[in-house]
């Protein structure tokens, strides 16, 4: 259905339930000035002068991050006095199933940076900003690791072209170029860090890593010495390796729990690789999800211990950069 026709069914809609709503129980709320009447799943309003997508939603959905619900659901960019809008009280989209196909959510994995110079594994500056700024610009929602796994559990709705980013081993360069990029733009990340490489050589120090987290980034784990959890070591018997998995699970875990005084519960496989018994070790642990390497992007069915994360290299120009943030499948029904 065309967006224009839309736009004329949410009209009808909004004028009829207005018309019902006169013979509600339900009586105005949230401001004896302002013209609303709230049901068991909506409120139905019109705006006033100052009203924003977000302090709608911190009214009514009491999440200011949420106005983009409020957006979506009535087709709109902008506000105005005087507006009719319907605010939905939950959820209506979960999964992102839509009549021809579902939504998907593109995982970025960071590794280096660089001031000027790229390679395969170090992005440059000017990169980096070049591709924050058109995610900025073309509507991306940066989202958290909880709110993806909410999506995947089915519990939470998510913004039309959702995006989350990591960064893996915590480099230096990381804090240096990616982070102040970021806050400029406003977006969130997630840091997954061996614990045995923090504060030495080129890594981040954990009085960074504390100032991140403080600063609303999310710290999570890889590992703790960045081993291969899924491949046995040279000469290794499988009681050892057995114990070094089962280290390498929990120890950072625990660390980064009593460090932060928050939860650490997701995991990126070192190169990618896992096995089953490495993912029946992370849910005995308390993990709730872990990553790979995979150009496939997320979906609410994905496999919540082996979600794909497609890795940016510094050879990429801004096409292929976009090639990455595919956020819709389409799909027939059959």
């Amino acid at each position: 259905m065309s967006k224009p026709a839309n736009g004329i069914l949410l009209k009808l809609l909004l004028l009829n339930l207005f018309f019902l709503a006169a013979c509600s129980t339900y009586g105005p709320m949230f401001g004896k000035h302002r013209q609303s009447r709230v049901f068991e799943d909506f409120v139905l309003l019109k705006t006033m002068p100052g009203d924003t997508f977000s302090s709608l939603a911190s009214t009514y959905l009491k999440d200011p991050n949420k106005g983009w619900m409020i957006a979506d659901f009535n087709g709109i960019k902008t506000l105005s006095p005087g507006q009719e809008l319907i605010i939905p009280l939950s959820p209506l989209d979960r999964g992102g199933l839509k009549a021809d196909g579902y939504q998907t959510i593109p995982i970025l994995v960071y590794y280096n940076f660089s001031d000027s110079r790229s390679d395969k594994m170090s992005v440059s500056k000017d990169d980096f900003e070049t591709q924050m700024n058109y995610l900025n610009l073309n509507g991306y929602h940066v989202i958290s690791l909880d709110q993806l796994l909410n999506f995947i559990d089915y519990k939470e709705q998510l913004p039309e072209k959702s995006i989350v980013i990591t960064f893996d081993d915590a480099w230096g360069s990381i804090y240096d170029i990616a982070v102040p990029i970021l806050i400029k733009h406003g977006f969130t990340a997630t840091f997954f860090i061996y614990t045995d490489f923090i504060g030495g050589g080129k890594a981040i120090s954990w009085d960074q890593i504390k100032q991140l987290s403080q600063q609303g980034f999310d710290i999570q784990c890889q590992t703790k010495t960045h081993r291969n959890l899924a491949v046995l070591k040279k000469n290794e018997s499988f009681k050892e390796y057995f114990n070094s998995v089962e280290t390498e699970i929990m120890y950072p875990k625990k660390l980064i729990e009593k460090t932060l005084d928050k939860d650490c519960k997701y995991l990126a496989y070192p190169y990618g690789e896992t096995n089953n018994l490495v993912i029946a070790m992370l849910k005995k642990h308390g993990y709730r999800a872990a990553f790979t390497i995979g150009r496939k992007p997320a979906s609410f069915f994905v496999d919540k211990f082996r979600i794909n994360r497609s890795v940016i290299y510094g050879s990429y120009d801004i096409e292929q950069f976009k090639k990455e943030l595919s956020a819709f499948q389409k799909s027939e029904l059959k």
